[in-house]
């Protein structure tokens, strides 16, 4: 398997790792929500595995973690100044959890194991796959909690993407409040670990009776 297909199944950082789980249940609320913290943290960790592996052989021993967590922070303050500048209103939503996406586990970790001892282009792979991974964890989560919750689905886009505003629907006038508090965050994160994790077994117990078959 790639670089990049390795990171977002095998290795998803959500489902696999149980990395990131707190921006994953305290921002989830929403689809938009969810999508403007995919994008910060995708941005950040696609700059900091591509700048990390390209200064690699530079950085002492000594001083890996703090030169790691440097790049790591300079990369989110330009996440931060750019959600400032282009999108004020969500960001606010967001602010605490895309401020502390310097100390977030998934990122250090995938710079320390991957991008650190491989090429850029091979790091870039695996945080474009690791990304990718985080982010389908984190919109399953706020898109059934929208749902659930608000009974509504992509309600709010035009703060992230102006000119949207048609894209966000009303599905039910009722909604249900434990989705949108804590508790439903975690009931409703299990649940879609454990069908997750289950689709995944299923998969691979039918590669290996078919690699079987042919053997």
């Amino acid at each position: 398997m790639s670089d990049f297909g390795n990171a977002v199944l095998a290795r998803n950082p959500a489902w696999s790792q149980l990395l990131g789980l707190c921006p994953l249940l305290a921002v989830s609320t929403s689809v938009v929500n969810a999508l403007a913290l995919s994008l910060a943290s995708g941005f950040v960790l696609l700059g900091a595995n591509g700048c990390i592996a390209a200064i690699r052989h530079w950085v002492p021993q000594f001083a890996r973690l703090p030169c790691f967590v440097l790049v790591i922070a300079t990369f989110t303050t330009c996440a931060v100044l750019l959600m400032q500048a282009f999108s004020f209103e969500l960001y606010l939503r967001v602010a605490l959890f895309v401020q502390i996406i310097v100390t977030n586990c998934m990122i250090l970790g995938r710079v320390e194991a991957f991008a650190s001892q491989h090429g850029v282009l091979r790091a870039l792979a695996d945080a474009a796959g690791t990304a990718t991974g985080f982010a389908l964890a984190l919109l399953a989560v706020g898109a059934v909690r929208e749902l659930l919750g608000h009974g509504t689905l992509m309600m709010g886009m035009e703060m992230l993407f102006p000119g949207t505003e048609d894209w966000g629907m009303t599905v039910s006038d009722a909604g249900m409040l434990l989705a949108t508090l804590p508790p439903g965050a975690f009931i409703v994160a299990g649940l879609l670990l454990g069908l997750g994790n289950a689709c995944f077994r299923a998969g691979g117990s039918r590669l290996e009776k078919q690699r079987a078959s042919e053997s």
